[in-house]
């Protein structure tokens, strides 16, 4: 259950409840009015006959005093009109104003929650985010029989980059790697940064090993395409390769860790192998 979104709701159905009740009051003080006019022209209709008759002192008294106290009337409902407009205007300017601020809130809260879950340099989801969503895979795989891979990817010799380029370049490669292998993704995967040049790959719904290969040899091709990075003064052309470790579940581990170790093994042997790709 979503306890801000229930408070926010009451808290606008209260602050409508509440400008609800002062266009009820604005609506009887109108119709307060319209009502005193009746009543005044009824008087003038009086007074113009009194001023026609032949004895026409006392009806005439009679009616301007009628038409004094009904003046007064309406003056003193008219000073209420004005009030309650203006208290209704307050009302209007405040839910306004409230409005923008939980919208500010609500962009501010989604803002801070996509930076909590998402690398700052390649905007791709964190470890915490990877994690949940294994979780998440790992449950599926458990109630429906499924098949699930995960991939650790290892850029082979990037400290050389940073070393020859410096670090500007090594960061502007690894959003480029980023961006492709986000490419590589399909939508019911994920891939994600693990740190440094080290990156974790999700592939849900697999039906064999075979297009798990398929999917790894089509990160390799992706990652080792070249590089061109604009620098401030200069065009750097890097290229790299990528080691990748695979395990699947259930065969190599029943949770997150056990996978993800799993997956890095096999990657560290085929970086020694220099094979590109290794199962666990």
């Amino acid at each position: 259950m979503d306890i801000g979104a229930n408070d926010e709701s009451t808290g606008n159905g209260g602050r409508l409840a509440s400008l609800s009740k002062v266009l009820g009051r604005s609506q009887r003080v109108k119709a307060l009015v319209a009502e005193c006019a009746e009543d005044l022209a009824s008087v003038n209709g009086a007074m113009t006959l009194a001023l026609t008759a032949h004895n026409a002192q006392p009806g005439l008294a009679r009616a301007l005093g009628q038409s004094a106290a009904l003046a007064a009337k309406v003056e003193a409902v008219s000073v209420e009109l004005a009030v309650v407009n203006r208290a209704l205007e307050d009302q209007i300017r405040d839910r306004s104003m409230v409005d923008l601020q939980f919208a500010a809130a609500e962009e501010q809260g989604l803002s801070s929650r996509h930076a909590a879950l998402h690398d700052v340099l390649t905007g791709l989801p964190n470890r915490a985010l990877f994690n949940d969503r294994l979780d998440h895979g790992l449950a599926q795989a458990q109630r429906h029989g499924w098949t699930l891979a995960v991939m650790f990817v290892d850029l082979d010799d990037f400290k050389i980059i940073n070393d020859t380029h410096g670090h500007d370049a090594g960061d502007a490669v690894l959003q480029a790697i980023a961006q492709r292998l986000k490419e590589t993704t399909r939508g019911e995967d994920t891939v994600s940064r693990h740190g440094g040049d080290e990156f974790l790959y999700l592939l849900t719904g697999i039906r064999d090993a075979e297009n798990i290969a398929k999917v790894a040899q089509k990160i390799v091709q992706a990652v080792q395409a070249p590089c061109h990075i604009k620098l401030r003064d200069s065009t750097v052309s890097a290229r790299v390769t990528a080691s990748i470790g695979i395990s699947t579940f259930p065969k190599d581990g029943a949770t997150a860790g056990e996978l993800i170790n799993s997956a890095d093994m096999a990657m560290f042997r085929a970086k020694q192998a220099g094979s590109g790709v290794a199962f666990a």
